[in-house]
């Protein structure tokens, strides 16, 4: 009796277990791109904890890939890839709640996968907007990520062909983020770097991030490092993670300034800064440490002094600029601080603006529902049904009157589609169409009447 109650007592700590972990990655979408049909999906990454699961349903085309390089360390999810050859624009999409800030991730691992040393170029969308190319013609792999506000309840990631090479893609990761973090003026965050200061140390992720961001340590000869073993309070809006936070950088010299210096090519570029700070000394009754924060001379936040054992994050709330593209980042040691000045961790980010509204929301649906009513498969049919232009799909016009404004739907061509059945009553959604053209297909039964309560159509 006693061994049968023990056992159940571990059957239910387990599940107790497993619903914590669960709970903890709730919102987190991680797609393995190109997983093999024949392997576990969802699976456990064992360094991170997190469930990958295979991407065959988030997107309608591409083929599967295998690197076929040994990869250093646990690295499953980069072991696979998934390649588009054909059509121009390939999407993933994503269900989201729509105006909720999420941190989007996505990794491009090509390593020859194809036996062509080809690396490729391409574009990468974000719903109808640019968001970054990928180069991987000098490079093995890369990434890219951004924290972005869906506009609606569905977000597509998009690869477009821009050349003759083949776009691929590794993992796909989709973080839901605090509503009142990394706010800014206007457009979304793109991720310049992400840094904690250690000489010693690997990248940070989940588990040692509640939000999985991902923290790569760094160190410079002129400073001096500093850590802690004790507890550090990170409950503020930002969490950042306790293990990052418990190592710091202080300028050897003690009274030089400890100064942050990155470049750009694009001298445009405007920056937010989200400064990590935690006093991790324990200090004397006469000790003090006070400094000034200024980018490229300018003030940031005068005076600071750091709290102990508990984080407090400095940043900018209007986008800064760097005069040619170099920045220079210095926490000064102030007249009275009898210690130098320390930074525990550093988000960098550029302000990217997204322009281009995407396709009416209701228009999207309808033609959504005619897709699926008649089972039509085009390689063009992926992303936004009318933007960018060069990509809108076959038989569709639209209206679009200027980039803030939702385009319209006006014309919907689905001559010799090989459509059966009757006609889609969805077609009455869309209630900008001017023109349609279903004919040399086999359609069914009666015209319906809604097509006669349809004000601007003209042409059928």
């Amino acid at each position: 009796m006693e061994t049968c109650l023990g056992l159940l007592l571990v059957l239910i700590t387990l599940a107790i277990i497993h619903i914590v972990q669960s709970q903890d990655q709730q919102g987190f979408i991680s797609l393995d791109c190109g997983l093999p049909t024949t392997e576990p999906s969802p699976y456990k990454e064992t360094d991170t904890g997190l469930w990958f699961s295979s991407d065959a349903t988030f997107t309608r085309s591409g083929k599967t890939g295998r690197i076929k390089e040994n990869l250093e360390g646990n690295s499953k999810p980069y072991k696979t890839l998934r390649y588009f050859p054909d059509g121009l624009r390939n999407c993933y999409n994503l269900s989201v709640d729509k105006g909720r800030r999420y941190l989007v991730r996505a990794t491009f691992v090509y390593r020859n996968y194809d036996g062509l040393n080809n690396g490729p170029v391409f574009d990468l969308y974000l719903g109808p907007n640019p968001w970054a190319e990928i180069d991987l013609r000098q490079v093995n792999d890369t990434g890219e990520e951004i924290l972005h506000i869906p506009t609606s309840d569905s977000l597509q990631i998009c690869l477009v062909k821009n050349g003759t090479t083949t776009p691929v893609i590794s993992t796909l990761e989709l973080r839901p983020m605090e509503k009142d973090a990394y706010i800014t003026k206007s457009g979304s965050l793109k991720l310049f770097f992400r840094r904690y200061y250690s000489n010693s140390g690997s990248n940070i992720r989940y588990m040692r991030d509640v939000y999985d961001r991902t923290w790569v340590p760094f160190f410079m000869k002129e400073w001096k490092q500093i850590s802690t073993t004790l507890q550090v309070d990170i409950s503020n809006t930002y969490v950042p993670s306790q293990d990052a936070i418990k190592n710091a950088a202080t300028p050897a010299d003690t009274s030089a300034p400890l100064t942050i210096k990155w470049s750009s090519k694009n001298s445009d570029h405007q920056y937010y800064l989200y400064a990590h700070f935690a006093e991790i000394q324990d200090l004397q009754a006469n000790e003090t440490r006070e400094f000034n924060l200024s980018l490229n001379g300018v003030q940031f936040y005068v005076p600071f002094v750091p709290r102990k054992l508990a984080v407090f994050t400095v940043l900018s709330r209007s986008p800064r600029t760097c005069n040619g593209g170099e920045c220079n980042f210095q926490l000064i040691r102030t007249n009275r601080s009898t210690l130098p000045p320390l930074l525990n961790a550093l988000e960098v980010y550029t302000a990217i603006q997204f322009l281009q509204s995407q396709t009416d929301e209701s228009d999207v649906d309808a033609v959504k529902n005619i897709t699926a009513t008649y089972a039509l498969s085009r390689i063009n049919w992926q992303g936004d049904p009318c933007v960018p232009q060069q990509l809108r799909w076959d038989g569709l016009n639209c209206r679009n009157t200027d980039m803030s404004t939702p385009p319209r739907i006006t014309t919907l061509n689905l001559t010799s589609s090989g459509l059966t059945g009757t006609i889609a009553a969805a077609i009455q959604s869309l209630t900008q169409l001017e023109t349609l053209d279903l004919s040399n297909n086999n359609l069914t039964g009666e015209v319906p009447e809604f097509l006669s309560n349809m004000e601007s159509l003209s042409v059928m």
